[in-house]
């Protein structure tokens, strides 16, 4: 899931009714004859999509000079700007002190200009159109929902033209002219349960993606995060996903968070695997099961992205160093217990083992998993082999100063 606010976590608690994980989508009634998906933006493969959050430039610090500071923004081909709200069946702003009002100082700022007090756009917006000057290929699309900011969609999916509407005249605001390139909805979970439950019904996610796509027509980017649950019966059956591909330029399933510390006892399991293995706690939660499943469906390969996470997930009071064994709950983290950043954790409790395609650590008590530039190396042999579109990871803070993982995505 995609937290919204402050914790980059996706807090899967214990209330969030049958099995919580994979990624975000929208729901709402299209026109019958929507306009045709607008024609893909790059060859199968070459899409590298990098979620910004909001609110890193608070307790984070991590600005969008720092996407150019680490050599990330010359590697990605998309930005997705995280979150928006979705409330009264609309789409909303965020936290507009922080996309539109704060003043950045030269040290801050992506061109070293600092703010001015009577300037017009100040914020995260204005310093991500300087960075689209500096790198005239990057497209940013701005993200709404998350697992916080979801519970919106049910009522914006009663009517999916008015949400669109809604959508796109903040999307394209004449304030910030030039920023969006599209929209990206991540919706935790249609006609399921996430941080509250939904019972839109199975059409309303197809429908709402219907509805934007006639409204942001051929040249806009319609994309949205979906759950990666491919077990029977599972997030992905509540959904027609299938029947809303055609409407979008392509899905991000959440292919991580499969397994956390919101089960405190564990077993411990790594969170984001590429495949099964001996032991894994519940088949179908893995890389290969959800692309298997959604290409099944009969979404084409060139519109599914390989999820990865620049963070990992941890427990606390574990003996065992392989997967699964007990533990007594939580890891601690920076910013919240069972979670903390890959800059972080190489040092803090670096790899003793690989299993399904990932890293985990054993350190002392504590037990973790994450992604790695080796096993990011392993993902992408296997995203190539499949065809895939591209990859997409959460979220650039993660990262190393020096972009360490972002160089393992090719």
């Amino acid at each position: 899931m995609h937290t919204p606010h402050r914790s980059r976590l996706r807090a899967l608690t214990a209330a969030a009714c049958t099995t919580v994980l994979g990624a975000g989508l929208l729901a709402g009634a299209g026109t019958a004859t929507a306009a045709a998906p607008a024609a893909p933006q790059a060859k199968a493969g070459s899409k590298v999509v990098g979620y910004f959050t909001e609110w890193g430039t608070y307790d984070r610090k991590y600005y969008a000079r720092n996407i150019e500071t680490s050599g990330s923004a010359a590697r990605l081909s998309h930005i997705n700007y995280a979150f928006g709200n979705v409330t009264g069946g609309k789409c909303a702003m965020g936290d507009s002190y922080a996309a539109t009002d704060r003043a950045y100082t030269a040290a801050e700022s992506v061109d070293g200009a600092a703010d001015t007090w009577d300037q017009p756009l100040r914020g995260n917006f204005n310093q991500l159109l300087k960075l689209k000057k500096k790198h005239p290929g990057l497209k940013i699309l701005w993200s709404f929902g998350g697992w916080t900011w979801s519970s919106g969609f049910g009522e914006a999916a009663k009517n999916p033209a008015a949400f669109a509407q809604s959508c796109y005249d903040l999307v394209k605001n004449s304030k910030w002219a030039g920023l969006f390139d599209g929209i990206d909805i991540d919706w935790e979970y249609p006609n399921a349960c996430g941080n509250t439950c939904d019972t839109s019904g199975r059409e309303a996610f197809r429908n709402v993606m219907a509805a934007l796509r006639s409204k942001f027509g051929s040249g806009g980017l319609v994309t949205a995060a979906i759950t990666a649950d491919a077990s029977s019966g599972g997030k992905i059956d509540a959904a027609d996903y299938a029947g809303a591909a055609p409407y979008v330029d392509w899905y991000n399933p959440m292919t991580y968070d499969y397994f956390g510390a919101w089960d405190a006892s564990g077993p411990t399991a790594p969170h984001s695997p590429l495949t099964s293995y001996a032991g894994i706690p519940k088949e179908g939660f893995n890389t290969s099961a959800t692309i298997a499943r959604l290409k099944g469906l009969g979404i084409p390969a060139s519109k599914l992205l390989l999820g990865i996470g620049f963070y990992g997930r941890g427990w606390t009071g574990v003996t065992q160093a392989a997967p699964g064994g007990t533990a007594t709950g939580p890891a601690a983290g920076t910013y919240e217990q069972g979670i903390d950043d890959y800059k972080v954790l190489r040092t803090k409790c670096p790899p003793t083992g690989t299993v399904g395609g990932t890293a985990y650590a054993k350190c002392g008590s504590d037990w973790w998993s994450y992604d790695t530039p080796s096993t990011i190396a392993t993902k992408m042999a296997y995203k190539n082999q499949q065809g895939l579109g591209g990859t997409f990871f959460w979220e650039l803070s993660g990262d190393t100063a020096n972009g360490e993982l972002i160089k393992a995505i090719n």
